[in-house]
């Protein structure tokens, strides 16, 4: 008679864990298998069931099971080895990580980052370790710390002096504050941008559809028919969007839009209309500010800070309209490309609802803070990196 299975039982956390351990391709195979068996063990399935649904020993299952019922996540992972002793000295690992935290260009070497072979190349070169280390050993030593030179991610340093101030002023709107008091139940909220230079590429052959297990086809010649600029405000409340398809960015179809949005009654009888925008040429400074509320006396311009149109709502409508109708960009001529934009816009607010935008200012303090943090810590951490290597 088979033992009894141990009972399994998760936390939410611990469930969206182990799903996205399942879900993800680049997760590994037995990392991939043991949570479906303790997911599976969760639902109260017995274990004869599970090793015979992901074609395992019962034997498997059950060591799983038990392993999580006693040390939770941590005891999916493979106990440590024994193994033969290090071959690479303590101090060789140090140089091999040293290294690979500096940017090539400070060591003198023509390359914009690391890869396995130059690492090797320059430990050599700079006779950083007493010994050989190949190509595999050097990785193996990046991947336990784990340090990857060859990965990059980009990002901008807020550069405006007012930046914390600025975006407080937005971030409080989503809140529904403005100026240290709550909004009014009329006053409304409009995000206003433009996404510039849309083209319309006709593909020299036309799309293939998709088929079973086969992506759909596009051409990668095309014909260029021309550009275009879909200028977009979205009502932060509702989240209605209302756009037009100028040629170009201007002042003058910001605010033909700006006014057509205005003289509906639900923003023209408003008491205070918060027009959120960038730095963009069309609606740029305190010009820019005036010239709104000269023609709409309610309408009062906020600016983003520089570089932070990602404080701007209208920008994850953008997102959306160039994943779902933009890419891959097949369009006869520009007029098609207008029509389908506006089409969309129409579809997507049958079904509009608003954002929900949980960044706060006190995250965005909070970042702040931290970003300074870090600027102290890398400064220190490549001072002795330097001295290490």
């Amino acid at each position: 008679m088979p033992p009894a299975a141990v009972p399994v039982t998760l936390t939410a956390s611990e469930r969206k864990i182990l799903n996205k351990r399942v879900r993800d391709a680049r997760t590994p195979y037995r990392d991939r298998l043991r949570a479906q068996v303790v997911l599976a063990a969760a639902r109260g399935r017995a274990n004869e069931r599970i090793a015979a649904d992901l074609r395992v020993a019962a034997a498997t299952v059950r060591k799983w099971r038990g392993r999580l019922a006693l040390h939770g996540l941590e005891g999916l992972k493979d106990l440590p080895r024994s193994g033969r002793p290090r071959e690479i000295s303590e101090e060789a690992r140090a140089a091999v990580v040293a290294l690979a935290c500096q940017l090539p260009a400070a060591t003198g070497v023509p390359l914009s980052r690391w890869s396995g072979p130059e690492l090797k190349r320059e430990l050599e070169a700079q006779a950083l370790v007493s010994e050989p280390v190949s190509v595999s050993s050097l990785l193996r030593i990046l991947a336990g710390n784990p340090v990857k030179p060859w990965q990059y991610q980009s990002w901008i340093f807020p550069r405006d002096p007012g930046f914390e101030a600025k975006a407080k002023v937005i971030l409080d709107l989503y809140q529904g504050f403005y100026q240290g008091g709550p909004l009014g139940p009329g006053d409304r909220i409009l995000s206003f941008d433009a996404r510039p230079s849309i083209q319309a590429r006709g593909r020299i052959h036309e799309t293939l559809r998709r088929r079973a297990r086969q992506a759909s086809r596009v051409e990668h010649e095309y014909t260029r028919h021309g550009a275009l600029t879909l200028l977009a405000g979205l009502d932060v409340h509702t989240g209605h969007v209302f756009a037009s398809t100028p040629q170009t960015t201007g002042i003058v179809p910001f605010m033909n839009l700006a006014g057509q949005v205005m003289a509906r009654p639900e923003y023209r009888d408003a008491p205070r209309v918060l027009v959120i925008v960038d730095n963009g040429s069309d609606h740029r400074g305190k010009a820019a500010v005036a010239r709104l509320r000269e023609a709409h006396p309610n309408a009062i311009m906020i600016h983003t800070p520089v570089h932070a149109s990602w404080l701007n709502q209208i920008e994850i409508f953008f997102s959306i309209i160039q994943k779902k109708v933009v890419s891959p960009n097949d369009f006869p001529s520009l007029e098609k490309l207008s029509e389908t934009l506006l089409a969309f816009v129409d579809r997507y607010n049958q079904t509009a609802k608003p954002f929900k935008w949980r960044y706060t200012a006190t995250d965005l303090k909070n970042l702040l803070r931290r970003i300074s943090e870090h600027e102290k810590q890398d400064t220190r951490r490549q001072a002795d990196l330097t001295e290490a290597a």
